[in-house]
């Protein structure tokens, strides 16, 4: 069956070698070298833009596939997970609560420190442009969602259009029942081709973020460097308090449970995941433990598989913090209403920006392209200091789907509270026997439901099939 190649059994033995970390240290290298260029050759560096532009061009060009796909496939997943009952249902409406209240936190941090403020870049002109307008106001706009063929929406620059078209695609899958199945199959595997051309493009990222920051750094000097930091350090101070007071006081209120004896429980996997960016890689143990935990199997089985697609809290501060950083540094501020309408769209397109290397760039990318084309050019500078900031979103989307496996145990009542304090307190340890396959020892185990979901639900990079390979692609 499906499952059994999916990654929530726990069965690769023996993962490929995780050869993103040689991305990782190479767009580093990258950025710092552009800006030691930017700063000791500022005319030779900006000579360099083209580079930068030729990447965001190439991000822009599988905007619409990737939205298209995750939006089409997410909703098939709703539905799905909807059926298993009391527990999916209370799951995705907790989802839906908190990834808008992190992306609300995002807009409000950002227009707090107001992040690339005073760079005042200019663009190349390799922006798209500005959606056509028919007509006047909201008419005008609304009318404009409208694509003019079912396929133009998947060929042509407006974002909205190809979101209008994966809801309508979606809903109708979900209406055709079983004999929508085979179609849903065929995007999935669609899917999983454009994220495979989307990790090729972001092995261009060390050239593109090279070009980017020694153009900006050679344009307005030591400034675009303190800028960068600045929102490099307040998107983790922002995690960081989304974590200990926003998770920590809803698990404080709702169970009694201390935050921070949950986060020592899940210390290894924290170790595990800021070591590969990656909260992916630590999904069989956060089941495992989940179970061992106390939380009954049910509730684990459909909250953490369906979470590690539809939860994610870190990714959704990163999104409006990002946005808003570009428009700051390009000079040209969102409006109050550009912001909250920006806001929406990343409620429903961060539904894809999970797992997969870029993912989450092109859903940046899309929802400025969707509301202010002349700022995709800004994209550019989030490419040098994306892969800094991805241990901050993988630590914040792992913790907040460990602290809605309890809630949603406690809210269910499928939770033993004796054996979360017990094992909170050190008094019962987990066994890491447990999860050494290679030796022949019990795998993590499954419950029914969450073997039925995998199936359909898209796995953690989006995909119905997550191979070993994709298992270091980042958050």
């Amino acid at each position: 069956m499906a499952a059994a190649a999916n990654p929530y059994d726990g069965s690769q033995k023996s993962p490929k070698r995780d050869r993103t970390h040689f991305l990782y240290i190479a767009v580093i290298a990258a950025v710092v070298l552009g800006a030691v260029l930017g700063l000791v050759v500022p005319e030779f560096a900006k000579s360099l833009k083209p580079l930068g532009a030729g990447f965001i061009n190439l991000i822009k060009m599988m905007i619409a596939p990737v939205i298209f796909c995750t939006i089409v496939l997410g909703i098939g997943s709703i539905a799905k997970a909807a059926t298993v009952g009391k527990v999916g249902g209370l799951a995705l409406g907790y989802f839906i609560i908190m990834s808008t209240f992190a992306l609300a936190i995002g807009l409000v941090v950002g227009n707090l420190i107001h992040p690339g403020e005073g760079l005042d870049l200019q663009a190349s002109g390799s922006a798209a442009p500005a959606a056509p307008e028919e007509g006047d106001g909201m008419t005008g706009f609304l009318l404009s969602i409208i694509p003019t063929t079912l396929l133009a929406s998947l060929t042509g620059e407006s974002i909205l259009q190809t979101l209008f078209v994966a809801l309508l695609v979606g809903f109708a899958l979900q209406k055709m029942g079983p004999a929508g199945a085979p179609v849903l199959k065929g995007i999935g595997y669609i899917q999983a081709l454009v994220f495979r051309i989307l990790m090729m493009i972001m092995w261009l990222a060390p050239i593109g973020a090279f070009g980017a920051i020694s153009a900006v750094v050679g344009e307005t000097g030591i400034k675009a460097i303190v800028s960068m930091a600045t929102l490099m350090v307040a998107f983790y101070l922002t995690c960081i308090l989304f974590i200990v007071i926003i998770l920590g006081g809803l698990l404080k209120l709702v169970t009694g449970f201390s935050i921070f004896k949950l986060m020592r429980y899940l210390g290894r996997e924290y170790l595990l995941i800021f070591s590969t960016s990656s909260s992916e890689v630590a999904l069989p143990r956060l089941i495992a433990k989940m179970e061992h935990l106390g939380i009954s199997k049910p509730v684990v089985g459909v909250t953490v598989p369906t979470g590690y697609s539809f939860n994610l809290d870190g990714t959704a501060i990163y999104l409006t913090m990002a946005a808003l950083f570009v428009a700051s540094a390009m000079g040209k501020p969102l409006e109050l209403g550009e912001q909250i309408s920006l806001l929406v769209f990343m409620i429903i397109a961060s539904k894809g920006a999970a797992g997969v290397t870029g993912a989450g760039l092109a859903t940046l990318a899309g929802g400025l392209q969707s509301h202010r084309p002349d700022l995709l050019d800004g994209v550019g500078l989030i490419v040098g200091i994306d892969r800094f900031m991805s241990e901050a979103r993988a630590l914040t989307n792992f913790t907040g789907n460990a602290v809605a496996t309890v809630l949603i145990g406690t809210w269910t009542r499928e939770i033993d509270k004796e054996q979360v304090n017990a094992v909170l307190d050190r008094e019962r340890p987990f066994d890491e026997a447990s999860m050494n396959v290679d030796a022949g020892t019990d795998e993590p185990r499954q419950t029914a439901e969450s073997a039925e979901l995998a199936a359909t639900v898209p796995g953690p990079a989006g995909s119905t099939a997550v191979t070993g390979e994709s298992a270091g692609t980042r958050h």
